[in-house]
């Protein structure tokens, strides 16, 4: 899983770098810009955009300001600062998991279509509701793992 995740994401990145440099080289160098070029990198720079958060939450390798880290002195605390941080990135998560499905409901009823190639952007808002679902899993799966460390050192503590 995680090959076929870097082969995607790698593939992904290298698409929108392709397409950013042929626009580039066409419009300021060539001077004759590719219409709907820009509105086809919109596609798969969202998916990589999404698929990206969720890769950095799988991995659990989100940037984070960790402040609080400094004055807590044990393992202990540092396990329950976890916890705490999980449950409100949970509780996020699924609020934005709720708003990103009423959006993709709509989307799809709607079936808008982008102004030049006219390919349904139903395809982009998708993104979002599977990219923050599969978030809220692996903050879950997080949450799940702190706990278990919580109850470990609770009973090295105790025994």
């Amino acid at each position: 899983m995680n090959r076929f995740v870097s082969i995607l994401l790698t593939g992904l990145i290298c698409f929108v770098a392709l397409g950013q440099f042929t626009q580039v080289i066409t419009r300021y160098v060539l001077e004759i810009p590719v219409m709907g070029l820009e509105e086809s990198l919109l596609y798969p720079t969202m998916w990589l955009y999404m698929l990206g958060a969720v890769n950095a939450s799988r991995e659990n390798t989100h940037i984070r300001a960790n402040v609080l880290e400094i004055f807590l002195k044990t393992r202990l605390q540092h396990i329950i600062l976890a916890i705490v941080g999980e449950i409100i990135c949970l509780i996020i998560g699924c609020w934005l998991t709720y708003w990103a499905w009423r959006f993709t409901k709509y989307s799809w009823r709607v079936w808008k279509e982008s102004p030049t190639l006219y390919i349904p952007t139903f395809y982009v808002d998708v993104a979002l509701v599977i990219g923050l679902v599969l978030m809220v899993l692996y903050t879950a799966l997080h949450l799940v793992g702190h706990v278990r460390d919580l109850f470990s050192e609770e009973e090295q503590k105790n025994g």
